[in-house]
């Protein structure tokens, strides 16, 4: 540790950053690169080009997210991606169907990036808000969504809250059902929403809840909170993830999406065992808050990491209203 960091640790003066360019914007504390948001993607359609955050790191600076693992091409670091979008896939890859498995079918859709509507640092806080248009593969428009992003970081400064907001609006003239993989026929697959997806080496990490449960048969419950677990490759540092669920979300408290083997990935699933009609010409709201730490988390310290997620999912996200 050198002496800047010595001084920041003893009396932390946390420094927020920001760069933009055409394509992204990277927001750094303290020197650290921490975010980067690709609001502009240029993935395959195949892929379900959509934004995405990557990389994601804590304080310290190591990488808590992973970017087109061979396994899934479409996982991209934290990204909103919706598999089971009436007919329609905003997921990337292949789609479930009952009695069909997994199959390619023209239905790839894509999240278009239209116009930044706030980018800036105020109040300690960086804040990010833009419009898009979601398209399905022949081109049609059936979302316009405003989403806005904040990046806090915590007093102690060794972790940073993410607080993420999607306002999305039903143009498409018509009631559209979002599901999920269960929805369709597939036990325990209700993965879509906000969906975090670890490096590799948290593969075999630990999942815990807010009762102390821990371990893979959280899949598929519901819970305000949960967090992962994760130690890094060559440093052997450990890093902790927790997601929050708004109270103020329609689902609230969701049921997990959540895995450690054969991969790590995380995420509130919305739409896991049942389907929820998204009626036209009406908004869906949705809201989650995501710490990032550098170190292991007990019990004790994940409830204070919470609390500090629920805490600053209370505030207003952005100024912009859809």
């Amino acid at each position: 540790m050198n002496f800047a960091q010595e001084q920041l640790k003893d009396n932390p003066v946390h420094v927020l950053d920001w760069k933009l360019t055409t394509d992204s914007v990277e927001v750094t504390l303290n020197g650290t690169s921490v975010a980067n948001y690709t609001f502009r993607a240029t993935d395959a359609l195949t892929e379900s080009p959509r934004p995405y955050f990557h990389p994601l790191r804590t304080p310290c600076g190591s990488d808590v997210t992973i970017y087109r693992p061979h396994d899934h091409l479409w996982h991209k670091g934290l990204a909103w991606s919706l598999p089971h979008f009436g007919d329609d896939n905003f997921w990337g890859g292949p789609s479930y169907r009952k009695g069909h498995d997994y199959q390619w079918l023209p239905n790839n859709g894509r999240m278009d990036h239209i116009e930044i509507l706030e980018c800036g640092i105020s109040g300690g806080r960086f804040t990010f808000s833009h419009r898009l248009m979601w398209l399905t593969q022949s081109g049609e428009e059936v979302v316009g969504e405003t989403r806005t992003f904040g990046l806090v970081p915590s007093a102690e400064g060794e972790s940073w809250t993410l607080v993420f907001e999607t306002r999305m609006r039903n143009i498409s003239g018509q009631d559209i059902a979002i599901g999920s993989p269960t929805t369709e026929g597939r036990e325990n697959a209700g993965y879509g929403g906000l969906f975090w997806r670890g490096p590799r080496s948290f593969t075999g990490g630990a999942i815990i809840g807010p009762n102390g449960e821990a371990g893979e048969e959280l899949r598929g419950t519901r819970a305000p909170w949960l967090a992962f677990v994760g130690q890094h490759d060559e440093t052997d540092k450990v890093s902790t993830i927790l997601m929050v669920d708004d109270a103020r979300n329609a689902q609230h408290p969701p049921e997990w999406f959540t895995r450690s083997e054969p991969f790590a990935c995380m995420g509130p699933a919305p739409f896991f065992s049942a389907e929820v009609v998204f009626a036209a010409e009406t908004t869906m709201n949705n809201r989650y808050a995501m710490v990032i730490a550098d170190g292991a988390s007990d019990s004790a310290r994940l409830a204070r990491l919470a609390e500090t997620a629920t805490s600053e999912l209370q505030g207003v996200v952005g100024t912009v209203q859809m």
